[in-house]
């Protein structure tokens, strides 16, 4: 990284933490990954397995409802069970959320990846290149994600991976938001006295690229894929809550979701758990995305600085 690109990034980290909100989202984030790594770790210590069932914890007599107050709660069962199956909800919403953090992260990445290599490829290309690959864009953006998405998992088959399938799937149809703004970004930067040295150096279109554009399209690109992650998280719920996202019996928050619309009343807890957990995780993320945006934004920096000098003026 360049030495002003590296002096904005720590600047930017400054600023992060004299934000509450952030460095709550932040930690609540932490927790929730922690939580999520050490699933099978908790797993052995409460004594339980995902796809474990207890026949005993339900009532057969009512349909399967869980026995006891609050969706089965106990010394064994520290958030309950599952209504007809009686599988330990707090490690299924653990193993959850493990799926929903890897779809998002690897999806992320790859629309990143993606984004930053055709974004490049059309700032730094001749007009014919740019417009080729700006039609692109365009029509990546266009596409309706869910519904293609729904489309692509149908036809492969069954025993591929599916959180691979989702990744490839998000990631592939993703990417034009961020192909977007690294081209524009590149644009701009291409027309500075830096940029212009390096290519008179007789530097390559991609060596200029990898050595000095991309360092300072980290803060942009930093920022977007913050706001891309919670957006991610809800599509991987959104398409194992329609059936053709993460299959049983592999745990997934959406895929709770979907099974518990027939539960909502008999037991509340089985529907508000993982619906309260990928709120929580969403919001967190949104608001970490909108502080990270704020802090490596530097015009947004100094609006925030001249309202700081002004309120201590008055």
């Amino acid at each position: 990284m360049s030495a002003p690109a590296a002096v904005s990034a720590v600047s930017g980290l400054r600023r992060l933490r004299n934000r509450p909100a952030a460095l709550i989202a932040a930690g609540v984030l932490a927790l929730l990954i922690l939580l999520a790594l050490a699933a099978p770790l908790l797993a052995a210590l409460a004594g339980q397995h995902p796809n474990t069932y207890h026949d005993s914890l339900v009532d057969s007599a009512r349909g399967g409802v869980p026995l006891g107050s609050f969706g089965g709660v106990s010394a064994e069962h520290w958030l309950g069970v599952e209504p007809g199956t009686g599988r330990d909800l707090f490690v299924r919403l653990l193993y959850g959320a493990r799926i929903s953090l890897l779809v998002a992260v690897g999806a992320t990445l790859t629309q990143v990846a993606i984004g930053v290599v055709v974004g490049l490829a059309a700032g730094l290309g001749n007009r014919w290149v740019d417009g080729f690959l700006s039609r692109g864009t365009d029509v990546m953006v266009a596409l309706p994600m869910l519904v293609i998405g729904i489309a692509l998992t149908a036809v492969v088959p069954p025993d591929f991976p599916r959180p691979v399938l989702l990744i490839l799937i998000i990631g592939a149809l993703g990417w034009g938001g961020t192909a977007r703004i690294v081209r524009a970004q590149t644009l701009s930067l291409k027309r500075l006295d830096f940029v212009a040295a390096a290519r008179l150096s007789g530097n390559g279109p991609w060596r200029v690229a990898r050595r000095e554009l991309l360092p300072s399209l980290a803060a942009p690109v930093i920022t977007y894929a913050a706001i891309l992650l919670p957006s991610n998280i809800v599509v991987e719920a959104s398409l194992s809550f329609l059936g053709v996202g993460v299959k049983p019996p592999t745990p997934s928050w959406g895929q709770m979701l979907s099974s518990a619309q027939i539960w909502f009343r008999a037991d509340p807890m089985y529907v508000l758990l993982p619906a309260g957990l990928l709120f929580v995780t969403v919001l967190a993320f949104t608001v970490l995305g909108d502080a990270v945006r704020t802090a490596l934004d530097p015009r947004e920096s100094s609006r925030l600085r001249v309202g700081t000098r002004k309120e201590s003026a008055s």
